[in-house]
């Protein structure tokens, strides 16, 4: 074979396997919804939650939407160890009947882009793991909804309170989640990617939330949550989001674990990799549970 045949032939082979980094036909495009879109969903048939600070929904936030601002109230501390889920269902239809949630009705969650933690993402995975089946995420939150002129709402939410029976009998979803000891069986595994969505500063070694250990996961990729995501807020386009994917050796037949410090940010991770038709797990221990354990650490200074 002459060295232009293998050339050419490198780079078709090398285009192909691009184009299937990614599981890119499987994306979940109903997991993103537009203003547009949520309008036109009765109000009936949906729960809008605002994940921004209590004060800002006073101010303002779309007609009939509920507000859970602080993911905190739904954790609990273990060992030094803070921001792990609880999954007690009784707490969970104590807490979400009387602000109306059923298992029937789309939850659409929306916050601020300029968040840094980006709380929306946290709730997207907490009710996933809840166990409700029709979630999704506002493109751009509250801005994008207030950019299109639509109505806004101030002042108190008036929810319609929910039988707890209908809460009651929903079934945890183990499958997005992830512990310590799942991740220290599999993070040599070609099968698994595990991804760091800290600052590269973190990952490198940095502790600004008071970890015992500085460093990340053996064979942990790094990517910022913020690069999944346009300047504004909205997410990236399918496109660029399988690039960035790809460029990161991230391949279609993975599973995927994510974390952070404290499954904060890296539930926003989460949400990109649900989107784009990955199989997911968010590690609600994060840094600060590894970082204590006697697992291994990689430091990068």
């Amino acid at each position: 074979m002459s060295r232009k045949i293998r050339v050419y032939t490198l780079l078709i082979l090398g285009l192909f396997l691009t184009g299937v980094q990614t599981p890119q036909s499987l994306a979940n495009k109903g997991l993103l919804v537009t203003p547009t879109m949520l309008s036109a969903i009765p109000e009936g048939q949906r729960i809008v939650v605002d994940t921004r600070p209590a004060w800002k929904f006073l101010l303002g936030h779309i007609p009939g939407a509920i507000n859970l601002s602080d993911w905190r109230d739904f954790t609990y501390k273990s060992e030094g160890v803070k921001g792990l889920l609880k999954d007690d269902k009784t707490f969970i239809a104590g807490k979400f009947a009387p602000l109306g949630f059923s298992p029937e009705k789309s939850i659409i969650i929306y916050g601020e882009p300029d968040d840094p933690w980006r709380m929306d993402g946290r709730f997207f995975w907490m009710f996933e793991y809840y166990g409700f089946q029709k979630v999704s995420l506002l493109d751009g939150g509250f801005a994008s909804w207030k950019q299109t002129g639509r109505k806004i709402e101030k002042g108190l939410q008036n929810p319609i309170p929910q039988a707890k029976s209908a809460l009651n009998s929903m079934n945890l979803n183990y499958d997005v989640i992830a512990d310590k000891s799942m991740i220290n069986k599999v993070f040599l595994s070609n099968d698994f990617m595990i991804v760091d969505n800290r600052t590269r500063k973190e990952f490198d070694g940095a502790t600004p939330y008071g970890s015992p250990k500085g460093g990340h996961i053996p064979n942990a990729i790094h990517i910022h949550w913020p690069e999944f995501f346009q300047a504004n807020g909205n997410l990236k386009t399918q496109s660029a989001l399988s690039s960035l994917l790809s460029q990161n050796g991230i391949r279609a037949d993975q599973e995927i674990i994510v974390y952070c410090t404290g499954g904060v940010r890296s539930a926003m991770a989460y949400f990109v990799f649900r989107y784009m038709g990955f199989k997911v797990r968010n590690y609600d221990g994060s840094w600060w549970d590894w970082s204590r354990s006697s697992f291994p650490v990689e430091d990068s200074r």
